[in-house]
């Protein structure tokens, strides 16, 4: 065995379906090691998309995805993913390769202060020195992902603690004797160096699968909260994607929110999680049921910039929040009620303190604020239709393209979302019809994830029908991942919102600055572009030749994308967020 079986046995113990990986020499014994224990190595066209994978494994699965890097430059490539896993709290390991330990810090090739660069962007990392520290130092890696907050973590394994002892002497010449004082001693150190390296190497052996319950809220919080929801009468819950980083989440929280029976806003990983109709659901004008409410629950939600810095909730109102992080708890609005703990057992547990209804049957404990909040959705969704019917002279309405997506999506289907302007106008328009089926970058607003979420998604589900929504400017960091998708067989239909803009900054650049400076792109065809990768390419023009050509799209054997031209819109118009 060398070092890379062990980081494998660990992997496999752990329960790791697939690593996702661009190749390098740093790492290449993980790599075969994994594969020979019958773990799938998905091999990308960029670091980025690797941990991009590994963290949609981690979104929808509640265990660690794994990624592994080579040394340097291939660790550098991975700061963005990794930060935005850290923002998302994506429990991500990420494997490093780096310079042989006794040549680090002497201009070694690719040797740099990896530690430094990636500690801010990880809750847990560990530089491994001696090969009998690899198993647990990676068991810890594990633990550390998914406790308390969850969030990615970084483990570094130097290329001399991977390879057999046999090949490290022979690399380090400690075969050889020297002729001189000075050679002889060196071999002396060298010969002291590797036994010191693999002392103890084969001491260890991997554990059982690490299991970190998720952590309970405090009993009389739960009851206070329990207390001021059954005082309301005009409550409503925001359910983020923190309440679904447990397993089984989703099990805990439909029946809890059926239960509640208040409207009921998803965002980030949780849409979808009561289905396409739900009656409790409500999708848009959420700033407005906000300020009219006299009670608010943020389940997994900090009140960021998505909710105005808590400004979105009236001050008049009963603020309640649930969250993992003692700091999200708090930040910027502090609430009347703090939870601190799991949001999908919190609201469990306020489910089970409220007192039964006189008609259980009844989809709401208010009914006359659900018929608001759903006058509301109505309002909005007889504005959307217009929108979508309403033609334009330059190619496809936005809204109309996705209305069309959202009426071709097979049933089960996931959705990822990799864009600015046409993704968050997607996200008014489709609707994933069960829990974890829809994947977007979330608080960061990282452009590029939209391949590697894929690859992720579809080792976790193969059978699932699996689509992307791209802008043209978020599919030119992924367009060389349909080689991946090829190569590893992944059939994704992605259509392509093409306006040769970069439109969510040009609308207001434009009319603010009177510039549109570094906004413009080129009306490039991606279509032809992926069928150069051997995808299948299609392109629309006209509103009317859409339908037919997502059809052709789902009937497709293999990866294939879909270029629609687009005309403007200013359907998102003063929807700039800081």
């Amino acid at each position: 065995m060398h070092g890379g079986d062990q980081v494998a046995d660990v992997l496999s113990a752990q329960g790791v379906h697939a690593l996702f990986t661009l190749c390098g020499g740093h790492i290449s014994p993980i790599l075969v090691g994994a594969k020979a224990r019958g773990i799938r190595i998905v091999d990308t066209r960029h670091e980025a998309t690797a941990v991009f994978a590994a963290d949609a494994v981690a979104r929808l699965t509640g265990r660690p995805g794994v990624a592994a890097v080579t040394a340097g430059p291939g660790l550098t490539n991975t700061v963005t993913a990794v930060k935005n896993a850290q923002l998302a709290q994506s429990p991500v390991v990420l494997l490093g390769g780096a310079a042989p330990t006794v040549l680090q810090g002497r201009g070694a090739l690719q040797d740099i202060d990896q530690m430094a660069l990636l500690r801010p962007h990880v809750k847990w990392s560990y530089a491994v020195r001696r090969v009998r520290d690899i198993g647990p130092a990676v068991e810890e890696a594990f633990r550390s992902a998914l406790s308390g907050v969850p969030g990615p973590v970084f483990v570094e394994l130097p290329i001399d603690l991977l390879y057999d002892e046999v090949v490290v002497r022979q690399w380090y010449g400690a075969a050889r004797s020297g002729r001189s004082l000075g050679e002889r001693a060196v071999q002396a150190y060298l010969k002291a160096r590797v036994a010191r390296m693999f002392s103890g190497a084969g001491r260890n052996r991997p554990g059982p699968a690490v299991d970190v319950p998720a952590p309970v809220p405090a009993p009389d919080r739960v009851a206070a909260a329990a207390a001021a929801l059954a005082k309301a009468t005009r409550p409503v819950i925001l359910v983020g994607s923190q309440a679904m980083v447990a397993p089984g989440a989703a099990d805990r929280l439909v029946p809890a929110l059926e239960r509640i029976g208040a409207p009921v806003f998803l965002s980030g990983t949780a849409r979808g999680l009561l289905g396409a109709d739900h009656p409790l659901q409500a999708r848009h004008k959420r700033r407005e049921s906000l300020k009219a409410a006299d009670l608010v629950v943020l389940a997994g939600v900090p009140a960021d910039f998505r909710l105005d810095y808590g400004n979105h909730v009236r001050r008049g109102a009963t603020l309640v929040s649930a969250n993992r992080s003692s700091g999200d708890l708090r930040r910027n609005r502090r609430p009347d009620v703090a939870i601190l703990g799991d949001a999908a057992l919190a609201l469990a547990g306020v489910a089970a303190a409220l007192p039964a209804r006189d008609d259980d049957a009844a989809p709401s404990r208010w009914p006359e604020w659900m018929d608001v909040v759903r006058g509301r959705d109505a309002e909005r969704e007889a504005d959307i239709a217009t929108q979508a019917e309403a033609g334009t002279d330059d190619g496809v309405g936005p809204v109309r393209m996705c209305v069309e997506v959202a009426a071709a999506l097979p049933a089960g289907a996931i959705i990822v979302g990799d864009g600015g302007d046409i993704v968050a106008t997607a996200s008014y328009v489709l609707r994933p019809d069960g829990p974890l089926r829809w994947l977007d970058p979330g608080v960061f607003g990282t452009l590029g994830v939209g391949a590697g979420f894929a690859l992720g998604a579809a080792t976790v589900h193969p059978d699932a029908p699996l689509w992307i929504v791209f802008g043209d400017g978020s599919v030119g960091y992924s367009l060389s991942e349909f080689d991946t998708f090829v190569r590893h067989g992944i059939g994704v239909v992605a259509v392509v919102g093409n306006d040769a803009s970069w439109s969510q900054i040009a609308r207001e650049q434009v009319e603010l600055l009177r510039d549109d400076v570094a906004t413009v792109l080129a009306p490039t065809r991606y279509d032809q572009v992926a069928a150069g990768f051997g995808a299948v390419g299609l392109h629309v023009d006209d509103a009317a030749e859409l339908p037919a050509a997502l059809a052709k799209a789902k009937a497709a054997d293999g990866p294939v994308l879909v270029d629609v031209r687009l005309g403007r819109s200013d359907f998102r118009k003063g929807s700039i967020s800081m």
